[in-house]
């Protein structure tokens, strides 16, 4: 979720594991191998976008709804939950528009809802894994769903801007 697509999701777990297979002996002696690997994960995605931060990103979110708006409801024959298979679009438009909502928080920010909101971390869990004081994940968690909260109020609103 953090790499903002498939492939480049790939590239990050090729690169953890790259350098986790340098020195297998770090992560094989680690108490939390789990949040080794995290970490070494959130390393990796956040230089990644460093990286890349210089380019522009399209929107490519305008295509799928427009595509989606007419095609959906005469393929669901005007009944959203009528339990007909839409090919996993829907699946795959909630998971983009998750990926697009993290991507509008800082990395540290992100990793913090990624293990407590999706995972299913306590903060103190979240905390060790993150490497950061309970407060401090508590407070990157908050300030997260703050902003979320207030872009989602924005939209709704129409004053999509950031």
């Amino acid at each position: 979720m953090l790499a903002g697509s498939r492939h480049s999701a790939e590239d990050v777990v090729h690169e953890a594991y790259l350098k986790l297979a340098a020195r297998p002996q770090r992560f094989l002696a680690h108490p939390e191998p789990y949040a080794y690997a995290f970490t070494t994960v959130l390393n990796i995605a956040r230089d990644a976008h460093r990286r890349d931060r210089r380019q522009v990103p399209v929107d490519a979110m305008e295509g799928v709804e427009a595509a989606g708006a007419g095609g959906a409801t005469a393929g669901l024959g005007g009944a959203a939950g009528a339990g007909a298979w839409d090919g996993g679009m829907e699946q795959r438009h909630a998971e983009l528009e998750a990926v697009r909502l993290l991507g509008r928080l800082s990395h540290r920010q992100a990793g913090i809802v990624i293990l407590v909101d999706l995972d299913g971390y306590t903060i103190d869990q979240a905390a060790q894994i993150m490497k950061v004081h309970r407060g401090t994940a508590a407070r990157h968690r908050a300030r997260a769903l703050d902003r979320l909260r207030a872009h989602l109020v924005d939209t709704r609103h129409g004053r999509g801007g950031r």
